[in-house]
């Protein structure tokens, strides 16, 4: 996905979750993460980019190690850690949802950072990708609408 569907979608997604723009922000910076890690296509070699991309950045495994670890030192009662915690939880979610995103437009890490799965419902930057994101966020709306009737 484009990086400004990951940041919508991942936002919206977290503000419906908890009703909160703070941690919708945090997770919309830690959305585009995975492939901040990578580096820019744009460089000197895309090529040398392409075969690294999806790949150890995108691995799941790796964001739920650090957020387990971050909600290990909450857990703690450190006060002093406890807003810098929840940022890097949310900065977490952020990635995975960046990641689970990506399973819908090709292929990536799930249990290796070698092994990839997914699925391809469309190509990155097509309309359909704006209509998927259109509709996720739709999807978000209609259910925090019916949470609030209830």
């Amino acid at each position: 996905m484009k990086w400004v569907n990951h940041e919508v979608v991942t936002g919206v997604i977290v503000y419906a979750a908890v009703q909160d723009p703070l941690p919708a922000l945090y997770s919309m910076a830690g959305a585009i993460m995975p492939d901040k890690l990578e580096g820019s296509p744009r460089g000197s070699n895309y090529w040398s980019w392409r075969s690294r991309h999806r790949g150890w950045s995108h691995w799941p495994m790796l964001y739920l190690l650090l957020l387990g670890l971050q909600l290990k030192v909450m857990g703690g009662g450190w006060d002093a850690f406890m807003d810098l915690g929840n940022i890097g939880v949310y900065f977490c979610i952020g990635a995975l949802l960046h990641i689970a995103e990506d399973a819908v437009c090709g292929k990536v890490p799930l249990f290796t950072p070698w092994q990839k799965v997914g699925v391809k419902l469309f190509t990155v930057g097509s309309v359909t990708e704006y209509i998927f994101s259109i509709v996720v966020v739709l999807l978000c709306y209609i259910f925090q609408a019916e949470l609030m009737i209830k």
